[in-house]
């Protein structure tokens, strides 16, 4: 093992503070000591800002482990502890919070050694990177800098190094075939294995969604399946198996959906079992595909590179070139590129690196034959299967750049959040935020903004310069996008002195929606709303002021569009491809702002008249931390599945919505009515086919319900005791859920301390400054860790194993009182519509707690009146038991009726610290 570098660490968490001098012992010391350290000298530490929130001192600085190892190892996986960074460089793990610091020490020796030894396999570029790092002051620099030898030739930069995608034959549409049951049995068992235990349910499964594959009977008429399966039942290679069958004989594309990016991940992996890694022919078979925003911009990178970041971004940018030398596809969120990384610098720098604007120059990008956005959307043009999103599924079927590639077989798998994707991707916002980035990418930089963004002027100088119309409909673009909110909007309406119609708009739905609201969000410091009627007349007229002036700025933008498909049609000699795909390239950006344009127009033009019964309007001011960020008009459709059965339904050939918990379980059993007009189906006149999956898992002796009844609603003293002593019975292996943040900070910083001492470490979403990602990544690595947080981690969350032992729920996840809510309530049923959302909550939770057929643990509700009518969200033959605190917490301490359910003990009564 290699000796301890000679440096000082410095270890915090909530139990303490641990200090190591560069060859002398560890000591435990106070957190003042801990911070006059961390400012006197830099100290090796790991995840910098996590140790800031322990000790409070948000200037801490050091020599952080995670951006040695991000830079010794380039996409590639560590879970950011000690545990997980032993683990990650095969070293031993600390037995205890005093023996970290050592630990720290020893593995940044051992990272160094990597740089030296001739097998490092990431040693390309690290010699070039390292000189620029050097320049930018990185305080690893100088200590890396004897352990990186200079190669003997030039390093490639990294624009040269990239690989470029090829043009391929647009491919054929699929051939019409119809799958045997029989051939969809054999190819599951050929995925499954000879020796897997042979399933019906799955088999059932199977054989089920083979029939949305079969040849189309009508003109917008798919086959379309609602297919619930229960937890266990093998779901996904349950659909892989018809769907590997039918792309084979079909030779056509079959797009796989989720809400997700930890089943996008399961996915691909499980897809390894039908596909190789590549054809013969080096193509992939197998393509996640994600929205543009998800992926590096080459071009804002080499921008950020040259001088368009400084201080910590820009060594962050350096990080990111060195991964993106080694990305398997360029995904910076929840791809390859560790999650933790943009927290130690700031999120929003990763942000910047993305195309997070659609201001994309496509053609006319000096990277564009490398970009991997153009080189994920080329692979999935041809492949046999393509795992995307539900938004991006939505997206392209409305708006593809190009038809022939829409997806048109899709299994939208966690088919139960369709309808809230749906929900999202077809609603309408005229808010300051959204309003600003339109006029920044109608004008370009203004005042001497940093930054590669360009205006219109700029995208198509050419174009205008050749075609008088053209550049006269640019300039009057940029003349009536003047009217839209500038930079320091937000504090002009504070000041009540708007510039320009739209941000007078916006002044006066922000002083209506202060008047009107009762929502008690303002003393809370939450966002408040209003509904969007019985507006008085000003605010009718400053509306229709609004629309004349989005008007203007959208009748331009259309006789740009025109004159470019014109040079298209006939285009001058200098008009090369390269220029016709950035020609086509600024048309489709056109038709998405016309479009967003004249959604903003139709809502504005509403007001004062009127309401349309498709559609719920509202005004708001959101509001974070009692922070305002954002005013404005939005619009949803009251049943989003109106817009997604003409979009993504309607163009289709076979859909299919599986789920665990695709259909509501009311007291009579499942209720199909409710899940097919989720589904869409009613807006088509389709009669969708269903089959119901039960899962195999033996609930009865693997999962309790414990209902506790003494924990006082809205007492955060009581809530958090509860919370403590179950952590402390269970010796971790808690998953919280809050449904306010407030609540959950307030828990985590009550008990937080308390259990450290204990050995019982506790993350929080919104209090931990890390992404939820790795937060549930830390989680799964350690058994004696428990995790709170929100609805993010209520579904989609896997942690199979003695890691998650018990989900704790704060109370009944009712919904939240919205204007949204309130007219879908009123048009579902009133109560029975709050019931139903409430159960596929309670069922989404409990499906985080078995998922595994070893798996055992306890649902617990901290709620004295828990209305018996929503206990059908659970499997029938689950115990549900209503119980004090301290019978909760001897049910726990005693583990589950299984004679194999064994609990590991809290570390403090094992004497030492949980690795």
């Amino acid at each position: 093992m290699a000796e301890p570098l000679p440096l000082p660490a410095l270890h915090a968490s909530h139990s303490g503070c641990w200090q190591r001098g560069a060859s002398g012992d560890t000591a435990q010391i106070g957190r003042g000591q801990a911070v006059m350290a961390a400012a006197d000298t830099p100290n090796l530490v790991l995840n910098a800002p996590l140790v800031a929130t322990r000790l409070g001192y948000p200037d801490l600085s050091g020599l952080d482990l995670l951006e040695l190892f991000a830079f010794v190892h380039p996409a590639r996986f560590c879970v950011p502890t000690p545990r997980g960074l032993a683990h990650a460089l095969e070293l031993n793990e600390p037995a205890s919070d005093a023996d970290v610091p050592e630990f720290l020490q020893r593995a940044a020796s051992h990272l160094l050694a990597r740089c030296e030894a001739p097998e490092w396999p990431e040693r390309e570029g690290a010699w070039s990177v390292l000189q620029s790092l050097a320049r930018l002051r990185w305080t690893w620099a100088p200590v890396l800098a004897p352990h990186v030898a200079k190669p003997e030739r030039a390093e490639r930069w990294l624009f040269a190094r990239l690989p470029e995608w090829e043009e391929a034959a647009e491919r054929p549409q699929p051939a019409q075939v119809t799958l045997a049951e029989d051939a969809v049995e054999t190819r599951l068992e050929a995925l499954t294995g000879n020796q897997a235990e042979r399933r019906e349910g799955q088999r059932l499964y199977s054989r089920k969604s083979a029939h949305v594959f079969a040849p189309r009977p009508a003109r917008g008429q798919p086959h379309l399946l609602l297919a619930q399966a229960g937890t266990g039942i093998g779901k996904t290679l349950g659909y892989l198996a018809p769907a590997s069958l039918w792309s084979e004989t079909a030779h056509g594309t079959v797009w796989v959906s989720t809400y997700t990016k930890n089943l996008q991940r399961q996915l691909r992996e499980e897809s390894r079992r039908a596909w190789p890694e590549r054809r013969p022919d080096g193509s992939q078979p197998v393509v996640v595909r994600k929205g543009r925003e998800n992926y590096l911009c080459l071009l804002n990178l080499e921008d950020a590179l040259q001088g368009g970041f400084s201080g910590r971004p820009a060594i962050l940018a350096q990080l990111v070139a060195r991964w993106a030398a080694y990305s398997q596809d360029g995904d910076m969120i929840g791809g390859d590129l560790p999650g933790w990384l943009g927290t130690l610098f700031r999120q929003r720098a990763i942000r910047s690196l993305t195309d997070q604007r659609g201001e994309c120059i496509y053609a006319g990008c000096p990277h564009f034959r490398k970009c991997f956005i153009e080189r994920a959307a080329r692979a999935s043009a041809q492949a046999d299967l393509v795992i995307a999103n539900h938004a991006l599924v939505m997206i392209n079927a409305a708006r593809g750049r190009d038809t022939a590639q829409r997806p048109t077989r899709i299994v939208f798998d966690e088919g139960h959040h369709v309808f809230d994707a749906a929900d999202s991707t077809y609603s309408a916002a005229l808010s300051g935020m959204e309003a600003i980035e339109l006029r920044r990418w109608i004008i370009g930089p203004e005042r001497g903004s940093k930054g590669r963004r360009r205006g219109l002027s700029a995208r198509l100088a050419d174009v205008a310069s050749y075609d008088d119309e053209a550049g006269d409909a640019v300039e009057a673009a940029r003349h009536a996008a003047e009217a839209l909110p500038s930079s320091g909007w937000l504090d002009r309406l504070a000041e009540n002195a708007p510039s320009g119609p739209i941000e007078t708009l916006l002044g006066a739905i922000r002083a209506t929606t202060y008047a009107r609201d009762e929502s008690g969000g303002q003393e809370a410091g939450y966002g408040i709303e209003t509904e969007a009627a019985q507006l008085d007349g000003p605010l009718v007229e400053l509306a229709q002021e609004g629309a004349a002036a989005l008007a203007a700025i959208r009748q331009p933008l259309i006789k740009l569009g025109i004159r470019l498909e014109a040079l298209l049609e006939e285009g001058p000699d200098w008009l090369d491809g390269q220029g016709r795909a950035r020609i086509e390239g600024a048309r489709h950006s056109l038709v998405w702002r016309i479009d967003t344009l004249a959604s903003w127009q139709a809502m504005l033009e509403r007001l004062g008249g009127p309401t349309d019964p498709q559609f719920v309007d509202w005004l708001a001011v959101a509001r974070g931390d009692a922070r305002e960020y954002d005013v404005g008009l939005y619009r949803h459709f009251l049943d989003p599945m109106q817009p997604f059965a003409q979009t993504v339904l309607e163009g289709a050939h076979g859909v299919m919505l599986t789920s665990a918990t695709l259909c509501d379980r009311g007291a009579e059993g499942p209720d199909w009515d409710e899940a097919v007009a989720r589904s869409g189906a009613t807006h088509l006149g389709l009669a969708p086919e269903q089959i119901a999956a039960t899962s195999p898992f033996d609930y009865a002796s693997r999962a309790e319900i414990l209902i506790v009844t003494d924990v006082p609603k809205g007492d955060l003293a009581a809530l958090a005791g509860a919370y403590a002593r179950i952590i402390e019975t269970t010796g971790g292996g808690v998953l919280g859920l809050f449904t306010a943040i407030r609540r959950l900070r307030s828990v985590h910083g009550r008990i937080a301390d308390r259990l450290a001492r204990a050995g019982l470490p506790l993350y929080a979403q919104h209090v931990d400054p890390i992404d939820t990602g790795t937060l549930v990544d830390i989680f799964r690595d350690d058994p004696h860790a428990s995790l709170l947080g929100t609805d993010a981690l209520r579904d989609g969350v896997d942690v199979p194993g003695q890691s998650l032992r018990c989900v704790v729920m704060e109370q009944v996840p009712w919904p939240k009182p919205s204007i949204l809510h309130r007219a879908r309530r009123a048009a579902g049923g009133g109560s029975a519509y709050d019931d139903r959302v409430i159960r596929a909550r309670l069922a989404q939770a409990f499906g985080r707690l078995i998922r595994t057929r070893d798996d055992h643990g306890h649902f617990v509700v901290l709620s004295p009146a828990f209305p018996s009518r929503l206990l059908t969200a659970f499997p029938p033959d689950v115990p549900v038991t209503r119980l004090t605190l301290d019978d909760a917490l001897q049910r726990l301490g005693e583990g589950l009726l299984s004679p194999d359910a064994t609990l590991p003990q809290p570390a403090a009564e094992q004497g030492e610290w949980p690795r």
